[in-house]
């Protein structure tokens, strides 16, 4: 065994070398220059000699030996030139022979003498005999057996290095073993270029490396029981030989990697013959039939089972890694076969509920790049929903990971416009992303950062605007679906979810409403009828969230949907239920103004309603409106009442201009009393525009026919607001500011009229400004 001294000691030992070999270098080249075959003999084995250390460790030996294997190029082109020296090639190599006994160390040294200082001697054997091997086309090539003695000198070279790279870990002991095992693996390359000559060599054709290449280098890696050698050598027979090779040799080079030592990381082995293999496939569509032909993917699949199933130590991170591997090798061979990636998800599944919980965040990593892998390569996610293990595989993620699939299979959707057309898609669809609408394992949404959890809720809206189908029995079905799984939501999450459902069935009803269907037939499953009634059960949840304004808004929605079906009963239950949730669960006063506007424009659009009932609600509008807290809403709300019982968009609309001007004449008196207790409060004339809004009322009331508007009714309102604005003066101008504009531009409008001529122009001449 070598001594082993000091960093100093080994930095003056290599100096020691470099010199000497230096020093007789020197002479050697003199002795080339002069022809003198003797001394360049001389010179040259006393060179040499420098490398019969013992010292230095592989890297400083590395170093000694670079520098004789530079000088030893010299002294190769003078034996090749017979001119120079005169002797003919078998003479110099006698006279070589007897030159100090160098030879025979040499062989010695390669056989059983010093591991690292043989492994040398074989690593120059290599280079310099690499261009003088007998293959097709060099200068040495002869009959057809010489490609195969070319092959054999090789292999012989690589059992041996190898064995004497091997060796080197077993000449030490703890500590030192473990620097030995650190040299061992600064030495490798010098064992691999052995593989590389030989996946050069020309004339290897496939029948000789499956007959006798792979067998022997696959026999040396197996029985060398060696961890660091199996997995540098099997890493580089998978680098180094063709794919098409690998692909016809698959059988024989995945039995090698079950038998491997069970601490060689076979993962990173597997997983790089099966990267090579799938960008083969992915490089021409003409390769294919052969993955067909080896049955490629049943061998891969096999042998990962093997490995996984008897290497009982391997962690999940290296199962998963694997799976993820041949996933991808199947998607770029196979993409047609969804029995394929479903059997690889299948033996995932398998594996993950062999271990209590999947707790290892790389390895959750890698179960996400699984189940992300075909939602990239299909770009539908309609084909992943066919898959019956992808939800199996999905239901080992924690609540974290889980929530992070599910959003990137909306994105997936959201991205590529995927259509989700039946209801046992959207059944599997939302049992995936289950974990963004509802807790999980008790979890509160509470505990989500308020940003990111609408975030997720939002992504969740948008995706139940993608459900669609032309037919409605199946779009009904779709939306009852989604429903039971929305309901699950909690109160968090409803104000998000409920609204695009809804709006989803109310798209639905006017599908139904075009198609002029049968909406009162027995035999039809899906009629607006039916949908209306499970659109209140499902706002009736919402209210009780309590979102009461977003119920409101909802209920209205579906009033002014039932309207247009023709359905009075159902348009007067859902006003009615929106007026119940604005008495008794719309307590804020903005909240409640913003609501009784909703409600009124509503009826206003809404002409299915008969006289009797039209009236209850009429009256409870404006009853309502009469009721706001602060005088100004309770004013605009009372005069846009007035637009309930004029309706000129329809010519058979309702024009009881009576009851209009009713609204109008209550509203001033609300203005009047608004304007009193400002002037008790402040000392000033107050709101001065709401006259001037009352006005605009009366002008377009006037202008559209309503004959209990008079000219004198207008006349009388402009003098009363001009008077106001006058007792104003010595006021607060700051208001004037506010109501001039308004009221400049509105009598503008008058004047405007007045100059039309024709009909308006008269009807607006007897107003006197």
């Amino acid at each position: 065994m070598r001594r082993l001294g000091g960093v100093e000691d080994e930095e003056k030992w290599l100096a020691e070398g470099i010199a000497g070999i230096q020093h007789n270098a020197f002479f050697m080249h003199r002795a080339l220059d002069a022809n003198n075959l003797r001394e360049v003999l001389k010179y040259s084995a006393l060179m040499l000699s420098e490398l019969r250390t013992s010292k230095l460790s592989p890297q400083r030996y590395y170093d000694l030996y670079m520098r004789a294997f530079d000088q030893l190029r010299q002294l190769e082109n003078f034996f090749k030139d017979e001119s120079r020296h005169g002797l003919p090639v078998v003479d110099l190599y006698e006279l070589v022979q007897h030159a100090g006994n160098i030879l025979p160390r040499m062989y010695l040294l390669c056989t059983v003498g010093i591991p690292i200082r043989g492994l040398f001697l074989r690593s120059y054997l290599a280079q310099v005999s690499r261009d003088k091997l007998p293959e097709i086309g060099s200068d040495y090539e002869g009959d057809a057996n010489t490609v195969m003695d070319a092959v054999e000198f090789v292999l012989q070279n690589f059992t041996e290095m190898n064995k004497l790279w091997v060796r080197i870990q077993h000449q030490g002991l703890g500590t030192v073993q473990e620097k030995q095992e650190k040299e061992r693996n600064q030495l490798r390359d010098l064992v691999g270029k052995n593989l590389h000559v030989l996946g050069q060599i020309e004339g290897v054709h496939l029948e000789m490396y499956k007959e006798s290449v792979l067998p022997r280098i696959l026999e040396q890696v197996v029985n060398c029981k060696d961890e660091l050698a199996q997995y540098y050598l099997m890493e580089c027979i998978i680098q180094v030989f063709p794919d098409e090779y690998h692909l016809q040799t698959l059988e024989t080079l995945l039995a090698a990697c079950t038998q491997l030592m069970p601490t060689v990381d076979t993962k990173i082995v597997l997983t790089q013959l099966m990267d090579r293999l799938s960008n083969y496939a992915a490089s021409s569509p003409d390769v294919l039939h052969e993955f067909l032909q080896v049955e490629a993917f049943s061998k891969l699949n096999n042998a990962i089972g093997k490995v996984i199933d008897t290497q009982l130590e391997m962690p999940i991170l290296g199962a998963m890694t694997l799976f993820v591997s041949l996933l991808t090798f199947t998607l770029r061979v196979h993409p047609d076969r969804l029995d394929y990636v479903d059997q690889v998800l299948g033996a995932c599944v398998v594996k993950l509920s062999s271990v209590p919980k999947l707790e290892d965040a790389r390895a959750m990593k890698q179960v996400v790049a699984l189940l992300s892998a075909p939602l990239e390569k299909y770009n539908d996610i309609v084909t992943a929903l066919t898959l019956s293990n992808y939800p199996r595989v999905m239901d080992h993620l924690d609540d974290g990971t889980n929530k992070v699939m599910a959003m990137l299979i909306i994105q997936s959707i959201m991205k590529n416009n995927s259509c989700i057309s039946t209801a046992d898609k959207a059944e599997v669809l939302f049992e995936l992303i289950k974990g963004l609408i509802k807790d999980l394992d008790g979890n509160a949404a509470e505990e989500l950062d308020e940003e990111d959890f609408q975030e997720e809720q939002n992504s969740v809206a948008r995706l139940i605007n993608m459900l669609d189908n032309d037919e409605p029995e199946e779009m009904l079905k779709i939306i009852c679906v989604v429903r039971k799984h929305l309901m699950t939501g909690g109160t968090r999450r409803l104000p998000f979810t409920i609204p695009p459902l809804v709006f989803s069935a109310l798209r639905l009803v006017r599908q139904l409403e075009s198609q002029s269907r049968d909406i009162t037939g027995e035999d039809v499953q899906a009629t607006p009828r039916k949908i209306f009634q499970i659109l209140n059960q499902t706002i009736e949840v919402l209210s009780s969230v309590p979102r009461p304004e977003m119920a409101l808004r909802l209920y209205l929605q579906c009033a002014e949907a039932a309207s247009d079906c023709d359905l009075e009963p159902v348009a007067y239950e859902f006003i009615t239920q929106a007026f119940i949730l604005y008495e008794e669960e719309i307590a804020d006063s903005k909240a409640q103004v913003t609501g009784i506007h909703l409600i009124v424009g509503t009826l206003q659009r809404i002409n299915v309603f008969g006289g009797e009932n039209r009236d209850t609600l009429t009256h409870k509008a404006t009853g309502y409106s009469a009721r706001l807290l602060k005088k100004p809403d309770q004013c605009r709300a009372v005069y846009a009442c007035s637009h309930l019982f004029w309706v000129d968009d329809d010519l058979d609309g309702i024009k009881d201009g009576e009851r209009a001007l009713l609204c109008l004449r209550r509203a001033l008196r609300i203005a009047n009393a608004a304007q009193q207790m400002a002037n008790a409060a402040r000392g000033s004339s107050g709101p001065v525009t709401l006259f001037v809004e009352i006005l605009n009322k009366y002008i377009y009331f006037y202008e559209k026919g309503n004959p209990h508007i008079t000219p004198s009714d207008i006349q009388s309102l402009i003098e009363l607001i001009n008077t106001e604005m006058q007792s104003d003066n010595n006021g607060n101008n700051t208001r004037r500011t506010h109501s001039d504009p308004f009221f400049t531009s509105t009598l503008r409008y008058v004047r405007f009229q007045k100059q039309k001529g024709g009909l308006i122009g008269d009807k607006y001449d007897l107003i006197k400004l």
